[in-house]
């Protein structure tokens, strides 16, 4: 009979360490957390003292009742939630439900790779709970729950129900209505270039660039090119009279080398932001995926593994063992002129807790190579990232001859640069994704000059001005405000994915070209809100300061419930003042010059669910409601457009129309015809639908206007799939459809639809598929 047992919250995570423990141990899983603060009402006594109601989650009892009697007869009890605050939590928890009897027998196991040398030794040497993590963890609940159960009511109120505020949450769609602001308040500037195509006495022809006029050094800001005509009077400076073009002379140049270090290995946030650029994942997919990467993954024979280390994390440290096997790996695998003289070491910013290691593999025998086939393809692709991140960060920089040269022509000043690469280095494995706003055009870029010597001439080919208007700031996309956030200290690793999921559910942001996103109506309207009533909660420096309060209670600097008093007194005085004097929006009535054409009255401005729409204010009497755009002061009419459709119930032609979930197609003869049905109607794609095997699998759009497949005979029959099923049977599993898509890296690939079962083929390349 084993002897001791070990706690962890998640099945896959029980099913890798039972693998690794023997007989004298057996793993049970909480399956998350068995207790937290009830959904229904605060669940904070704030008179005494910020006192917790913690109850055990609906469903959990059965899962505490079967971890006491695994535990009865236990010589020792070890919990290995996951090494942080929240998996503090779970720990302390359980440890509470297990009873005071059992306490003396548990220990804390903090497991920051799960392989089986990592589970054996973090066993071997146990650790107490440590109460002042669970305390930091306790206020930051306690705080998110005073501002998400106190402010969310009070939007309910104002404006409608549903809606949702919360600490972190509604600064960073603070950040990107801001932005979006920028945007619309910026006016275009419009500037000039000037490029010389030069002949040197040997090639390649070369571009110089104008850098300098009359002694003024052009950096568009000071100074600049603002016009056609101060160009051509540049242009004109620059050819002597009677024909004879003045001389362009080479005044230095300079050639050095230029060394690129390689990037850190992942923090949360990078990978994150990463993934996004190059892989296309969202935050909360990323970590999705990371975290069974974590757990472990089957690997054949060889049974399941923990693949990487955990990957919530703040710092850029990695062991000393690890250091250690990953130098040994570029040696054997690139070669010494690889492998730097000492490992790199990284410097975590002054803000990280440094709890745990940086993301890493957890062994450099598994590499993408050796594990692929056992890993799905978003799987592969990750650890795939984090693999050649890792190494890379600990190979020789690239090295770069960087020449610039100076040309002087008239008054003017040109300057030429290029460099060619030397040596790869860690370039040759992993280069860092760069975001729009922060790559440099130039750097990394191939541009070989001919060899040029000071008071060497040169011929002038052709000059070419080209011109140009500055850019307003880019939007945000997932990816870059995870590192807005970062950079101003704002929330931790364990809350970035869940903070884009709520700003795009709560329809506060929306996703446009490029992944951008772009602030709502309704996202506009919350932030102004909660920004003139709540200025401090809202403010960006003090939600940063709440985070390095949480860290100070989990250093032990700092008394918990002191915390807390200290932002409940402000906090609630300005609620109180919200509730008079916050702008009431659901009762707000704006009038207008704009008839109702049904009875007469003048209109009104109101807001609703998809943002501000003209109404009668004689509502509920007459029910007319029209769309309109404003230009400048005036409210102007958008009328529906009517189509040549007729409605099968009234006759009367049908109108697009605008809705929750965008436009549909609406009888105009509302609201005595309330028919409507979808602007594109679904499709057949001559396939009956594998489940029920009596409807048609059609082509339809969800809400955001992606492309589903789903049953005819819905809701009777649920199936639905995002891939297009075709029909075939799994020579694996003889599941009897297949699953097609179409991507721009692989062509088309057909995959079975049955969970579990990993066969994959392609049908076509990336292009034949275009073609």
């Amino acid at each position: 009979m084993a002897r001791n047992l070990v706690i962890v919250e998640s099945p896959a995570k029980a099913r890798t360490l039972a693998k690794y423990l023997g007989r004298n141990y057996v793993v049970k899983a909480s399956v998350g957390h068995i207790i937290d603060l009830p959904k229904s009402k605060l669940g904070v006594d704030i008179a005494k003292d910020f006192t917790p109601d913690y109850q055990v989650i609906r469903g959990k009892a059965k899962i505490i009742d079967e971890l006491k009697k695994a535990a009865k007869g236990k010589e020792a009890i070890f919990l290995a939630p996951d090494p942080d605050r929240e998996g503090e939590a779970i720990a302390w928890h359980i440890a509470d439900k297990l009873g005071r009897a059992l306490r003396p027998k548990v220990r804390r196991v903090l497991l920051y790779e799960i392989t089986k040398q990592a589970v054996q030794e973090a066993l071997r040497h146990p650790k107490e709970l440590d109460q002042d993590r669970f305390e930091a963890q306790v206020a930051r609940r306690i705080l998110d729950r005073l501002v998400g159960y106190q402010l969310s009511p009070l939007l309910w109120k104002k404006v409608r129900r549903g809606l949702s505020a919360g600490r972190v949450q509604s600064v960073a769609l603070r950040i990107v209505c801001e932005r979006e602001r920028e945007i619309q308040r910026f006016v275009a500037e419009e500037y000039w270039s000037v490029t010389a195509q030069l002949d040197a006495p040997s090639p390649p022809p070369f571009e110089a660039r104008l850098a300098e006029v009359g002694g003024q050094r052009i950096d568009n800001k000071t100074f600049k090119l603002e016009s056609k005509e101060q160009v051509d009077k540049v242009l004109a400076g620059l050819h002597a009279p009677g024909g004879n073009g003045i001389p362009w002379v080479v005044t230095s140049v300079e050639t050095r080398e230029r060394r690129r270090n390689p990037a850190p290995p992942f923090i949360t946030s990078k990978l994150q932001q990463e993934a996004s650029r190059k892989l296309g994942f969202s935050p909360k997919r990323t970590m999705r995926i990371a975290q069974r990467l974590y757990e472990g993954v089957e690997l054949g024979a060889e049974g399941a593994l923990g693949l990487i280390t955990y990957m919530r994390t703040d710092s850029t440290r990695v062991s000393d063992e690890a250091l250690t096997a990953v130098r040994r790996y570029i040696g054997e695998r690139f070669g010494a002129e690889y492998l730097p003289a000492k490992p790199a070491v990284y410097r975590s910013k002054r803000s990280a807790q440094d709890a745990h290691e940086a993301i890493r593999p957890t062994s450099m025998e598994y590499d993408p190579e050796r594990v692929g086939t056992h890993l799905s393809k978003e799987e592969l692709a990750l650890y795939t990232l984090v693999w050649n991140r890792f190494t890379a960060s600990q190979m020789e920089p690239a090295r770069f001859d960087h020449t610039a040269a100076d040309i002087t022509a008239g008054e003017c000043r040109f300057r030429a640069t290029g460099q060619t690469m030397k040596f790869d280095g860690f370039i040759r494995v992993y280069t860092e994704g760069r975001d729009d706003e922060t790559a440099d055009e130039e750097d990394g870029e191939e541009r070989a000059l001919p060899v040029l010597e000071a008071g060497m001439h040169l011929k002038l080919r052709e000059l070419v001005p080209q011109q140009h208007f500055t850019q307003p700031p880019p939007r945000f996309t997932q990816a870059t405000l995870i590192k807005e956030l970062e950079e101003n200290g704002i929330g931790r690793p364990s809350t970035y994915a869940t903070i884009m999921t709520t700003l795009l559910d709560k329809e506060y942001a929306a996703e446009g070209d490029g992944r951008r996103l772009r602030a709502t109506e309704l996202g506009f309207l919350i932030t102004d809100l909660l920004v003139e009533s709540f200025p401090d909660v809202l403010n960006v420096e003090f939600t940063a300061g709440m985070e390095d309060m949480l860290d100070r209670i989990e250093e032990g600097q700092e008394s918990w419930r002191v915390a807390l008093r200290k932002f409940h007194e402000p906090f609630q005085k300005d609620l109180e003042r919200a509730d008079v004097e916050m702008r009431d929006v659901k009762r707000e009535e704006r009038p207008t010059d704009v008839p109702c054409e049904k009875c007469g009255s003048l209109m009104v401005v109101r807001w609703g669910r998809r943002g501000e729409f003209l109404a009668c204010p004689r509502y509920p009497e007459c029910r007319n409601t029209k769309n309109f755009r404003r230009e400048g002061d005036q409210v102007v009419v958008v009328e529906a457009e009517e189509t040549d459709e007729k409605c099968e119930k009234c006759g009367k032609p049908m109108r697009v129309r605008v809705g929750r979930y965008g436009k549909f197609l609406g009888c105009s003869g509302y609201p005595e015809c309330s028919n409507i049905r979808p602007l594109v109607r679904p499709t057949s794609i001559g396939m009956s639908c594998p489940d029920c095997k009596e409807g048609d699998v059609l082509e339809r759009r969800s809400r955001r206007g992606k492309v589903f497949y789903g049953c005819s005979r819905y809701p009777k029959c649920r199936f639905a799939a995002w891939d297009r099923p075709v029909s075939g049977v799994c020579p694996r599993c003889s599941a009897t459809y297949l699953l097609e898509k179409v991507t721009k890296r692989y062509g088309t690939v057909r995959r079975c639809a049955r969970e579990g079962c990993d066969f994959q083929e392609q049908i076509e390349t990336p292009a034949e598929a275009e073609a």
